[in-house]
């Protein structure tokens, strides 16, 4: 069966994407991340500046743009209301990192690192990081509403989406540090066991 318009429009759209990502990661490592401009990525992706401004509205957007929360999120909301909420939270990245970081996800893998790596190493990069990082606590939050507006429950879930993305930061920060060598769901349980015991996160593999 064919595929549809918009299906078929959308996965071109991502595969645009991660070519004009990859190009232009490609060029802040050789070159650096403040000596190359928007237009010196379109030249190597063969697209137009046009084209790169409508899918990344900033430079920023080039290396720290990806659908990553998206897959936090829908792991999120696809666990057991009854467990508690870092063990929700934090089996979520586990499972996400596993997916991203696996051996059957070289590409992504590899692509994941050279971000992180020009994240660490531009200042720029870094302050945007943190815009990020809100951006995926909201939509941790998102995925764990069940309709209940007591602020008590929405402070205890903002905070344990804050302390679990803070153990995220710190194992995959160690992971860019270490090239990749490490296994990064098991840096990810363990940066989570180290705040909240053993058994929050449940097996990293």
């Amino acid at each position: 069966m064919p595929e549809e318009p918009s299906t078929l429009r959308a996965r071109r759209r991502v595969q645009t994407q991660r070519t004009i990502q990859a190009h232009a990661t490609r060029l802040f490592r050789e070159r650096g991340y403040d000596a190359t401009t928007m237009n010196d990525v379109a030249e190597a992706a063969g697209v137009s500046p046009m084209t790169v401004y409508r899918h990344f509205p900033t430079k920023e957007d080039l290396v720290l743009s990806d659908q990553y929360g998206e897959l936090i999120a829908e792991r999120v909301a696809a666990s057991p209301a009854g467990q508690p909420l870092v063990r929700r939270i934090g089996g979520a990245l586990v499972a996400a990192a596993a997916a991203l970081a696996g051996d059957d996800a070289a590409a992504d893998r590899r692509f994941l690192l050279v971000r992180l790596q020009l994240m660490i190493a531009t200042p720029a990069l870094r302050a945007r990081h943190l815009d990020n990082q809100y951006a995926l606590q909201q939509a941790i939050l998102g995925a764990l509403e069940d309709g209940d507006a007591d602020p008590d429950a929405a402070f205890e879930a903002q905070a344990a989406a804050s302390a679990c993305l803070a153990a995220l930061h710190t194992a995959m920060v160690r992971w860019a540090e270490d090239d990749g060598r490490t296994d990064l769901p098991g840096l990810v349980g363990k940066a989570l066991a180290a705040v909240f015991g053993d058994d929050v996160a449940g097996p990293a593999r």
